[in-house]
């Protein structure tokens, strides 16, 4: 008979589980974007620069001081690998929920119990010791070891350990992509900066020149073969240029005051070489095959484990319908009196209890828990997919603006040097009086222009390098 009872109460837990568990369904999948084979053409070529070291990569020996103080330095840095300390800590709590715990207890009180209880009139009678009565207040005093264990039937535990090791593992590749991102911020903000200082020569040049060209004037003024008006005319234009002076040195401080944030230190000089600018630079960037990029680049990795710990996520979410098993033991010495704790053998207290629990009223909220979870991991799942995404159209665009730039600055070289030689032969053509002063104010405003755009092109070049060397995965190595 109590055997029978015993299979009812199985039979009992087995329909609660299977029928709150037969629609928590954990295989989960999207519809699959196939990455593409290459790029832009049909190369297979496995070559790639995110391999290339980014001390490498970046040779200019001044920007490589920069970047090692920013990864000793930067704040942001700092907080993710605070991120990854607490992740690891997360893991070793995931992995002690397996143990059993075990605690010491001490305690001591007084109990007194009602007169007019079963406890209070036996104690009445009762000998706690031969001739001696229990006390009305009765001490009580417990030294010994207390345990507590879930024992993990269904792997819930295991599967909340297995996610914080891919959160770990998933905080360590955010980082990377931290890093990656500071040592292009860097090199992208000292490319900012040596081309104003390559724009503050220029208009530093072209003072010099208005200047010159400003006294010419004034004695032509002088001699009768110029007027007033045209004197007013080039001194507006330098005064212009001088104004253009003063800002170009303002973004030039906010610029250098951007770097010293980024290394995390406060305001100061920043050493930099403005001719790195105008170097020559590669003619072909490897850029390998797409599928490279699921290796290569952090964020891509980071989202990959993020999918994963979601996994476990689900898998612990639905395991969580299924019965708890839990033992809790006691093993101490409980005595009235300090004297009797541990020198009689009477005074040992032991205890083991096993409980099986199965949830029964709060089934939504773990159903609940579950489409949360189910949520979550469908939703990183498409964040993978976006990621892999963002990694190709930001490798192809980059692809292509580098091509573009290289044919741009061909052109602006050219028009650079027609330009500049149109302001010497405007110049010699006024003092002959074959061509007007406006036709000179022009040509110098045209050739000040085009050195500025001149110098934005070497500038978007060699920001063009670093977001094509970041894209690939590089930088982190």
């Amino acid at each position: 008979m109590k055997k029978r009872k015993i299979q009812i109460i199985y039979i009992v837990f087995a329909l609660l589980i299977f029928s709150g568990c037969k629609t928590l369904n954990t295989n989960l999948t999207i519809p699959e974007k196939k990455i593409p084979a290459s790029f832009s053409s049909a190369s297979t070529d496995t070559t790639n620069i995110a391999e290339i070291n980014w001390r490498q990569y970046f040779a200019d020996t001044l920007l490589v001081k920069l970047i090692d103080t920013a990864l000793a330095g930067n704040i942001d840095l700092q907080m993710a690998l605070q991120r990854i300390e607490a992740a690891r800590a997360s893991v070793k709590l995931a992995n002690g929920a397996l143990l059993p715990q075990v605690g010491l207890n001490i305690n001591g009180g007084v109990r007194k119990f009602g007169l007019y209880t079963m406890d209070g009139a036996g104690n009445i009678t009762t000998e706690i010791t031969p001739g001696q009565i229990v006390p009305i207040n009765l001490p009580d005093m417990y030294v010994g070891l207390n345990a507590s264990w879930e024992i993990d039937i269904w792997g819930k535990l295991r599967n909340q350990s297995k996610s914080a090791f891919a959160n770990y593992l998933s905080s360590i590749e955010g980082t990377n992509f931290v890093i990656s991102n500071l040592i292009a911020d860097v090199t992208i903000s000292y490319y900012e900066l040596i081309a104003l200082d390559n724009e503050q020569e220029i208009i530093r040049q072209t003072i010099q020149k208005q200047q010159e060209a400003l006294e010419v004037i004034k004695l032509q003024k002088e001699t009768g073969r110029a007027n007033e008006l045209v004197v007013q005319q080039f001194q507006a234009q330098l005064l212009n240029s001088q104004a253009l002076e003063f800002e170009t040195k303002q973004q030039i401080l906010e610029q250098e005051n951007l770097i010293n944030f980024l290394l995390g230190r406060y305001p100061q000089a920043v050493q930099r070489n403005k001719e790195v600018l105008f170097q020559e630079m590669p003619q072909q960037f490897a850029s390998g095959i797409p599928s490279q990029l699921l290796s290569n680049r952090p964020d891509i990795r980071e989202a990959e484990f993020q999918v994963q710990a979601s996994k476990f996520d689900l898998k612990a979410a639905r395991e969580a319908f299924f019965p708890n098993l839990n033992i809790t033991a006691g093993l101490g010495f409980q005595a009235f009196n300090p004297e009797f704790l541990f020198t009689s053998p009477a005074s040992l207290a032991y205890s083991v209890l096993g409980g099986l629990v199965a949830p029964l009223v709060n089934m939504n909220a773990l159903k609940a828990q579950f489409n949360t979870a189910k949520a979550s991991q469908l939703s990183a799942m498409y964040n993978y997919q976006k990621t892999i995404l963002n990694g190709y159209v930001e490798v192809a665009n980059e692809l292509s603006n580098i091509e573009n730039l290289k044919k741009i600055n061909t052109l602006k070289k050219q028009q650079s040097d027609v330009l500049i030689q149109s302001v010497e032969t405007s110049t010699e053509l006024y003092k002959t009086a074959k061509a007007n002063y406006l036709e000179v104010l022009i040509a110098q405003q045209n050739s000040l222009q085009t050195q500025f755009e001149l110098i934005s092109v070497n500038k978007r070049q060699r920001i063009a390098t670093v977001n094509i060397y970041k894209a690939l995965g590089g930088g982190w190595k």
